[in-house]
Formats: C-alpha cells, structure tokens, sequence
C-alpha cells in the first residue's frame, strides 16, 4: 500500500491560497500597501518567460505584483500577468506547480512550497543547431573532447 504524500497534500492545499489571493487581485485590485512576491521555478514545464530573463534567472525568479502589473489572468493551474521589463511590457505565464514561495509583506505572510524537480523546460537559447548548420562538430555523447586544435599554438 503506499504512503500518503502529506507535503503534496498540503503543498496543494496551500496553492489554492496563492490562487484565491490572485484571484481577488484579478478582480479587485491590490488596495492598501498590499503586494505580492511571487518567487518560481524558471524552466519548470508549463512557464512562459522571455529568453532574456531565464537567461538572468537559470533556475527561481521573483516577481512583485504591486503597483505597475497589467492583465492579471487567474486559472485553476496558473496564472498569467503582463509586467513590465526594462522598460517594455512581457507577459509571463507560471503554473502553480512552478510556485517556490507566495509573500505578502504587507501582512507579513508567506508560504513556501516543494516544487518536485523536474527537467527543465526548453527555452528557445536551449535548442540545438542541427550538425549539418555545424560541419566542424562531433556529437557529444558525453565524451571528454579535446580543445587543443582551437588553441593557438605556441612557435
């Protein structure tokens, strides 16, 4: 028989938490000093992100939903909100599967959660030229390759 996973329980439990709060903010705003930090997985499967921030952030990000946030989209699995980067707007989507930890300091609440680790999403920079667009390659099939004929050679 197996054991019953109480973290997932209440890691779950505790998500709808996250997802209520959201859902309030989607429809009434955040009034008062409240603010949300809302750190995640980068390269869990499901986040959508720009390449320039999962290159900044290989693995967690936090976001704070304050004051300059836009098209706050809440769904029984995720939830999407457009912020703005270096001065341009991005919409980001993440799966509550993807959540790290939900704060509002506001009330000095916070949760933390035990995302299980997964392999990482692929990110347009991940993929792979095909070799034919790299004649001078070899495949890596985990073999240690030698740099020696790209260094400079010594005369």
């Amino acid at each position: 028989m197996a054991k019953i996973d109480y973290q997932t329980l209440l890691d779950n439990a505790l998500k709808t938490v996250v997802k209520d709060a959201l859902i309030h903010a989607q429809f009434n705003g955040l009034g008062d000093d409240t603010h949300f930090f809302i750190t995640f997985k980068t390269r869990a499967p499901g986040v959508v992100l720009p390449d320039f921030l999962r290159m900044r952030y290989p693995d967690i990000m936090t976001i704070v939903l304050q004051y300059s946030y836009n098209n706050l989209n809440v769904s029984d699995k995720e939830f999407g909100v457009q912020l703005t980067f270096d001065g341009r707007p991005f919409f980001i989507r993440v799966p509550f599967s993807a959540l790290v930890e939900f704060k509002d300091p506001s009330v000095d609440f916070m949760l933390s959660f035990h995302p299980k680790t997964v392999q990482n999403a692929v990110a347009d920079n991940d993929m792979e030229l095909p070799f034919s667009d790299k004649p001078d390659t070899v495949p890596d099939n985990g073999r240690v390759v030698s740099l020696d004929e790209f260094r400079k050679r010594k005369k």
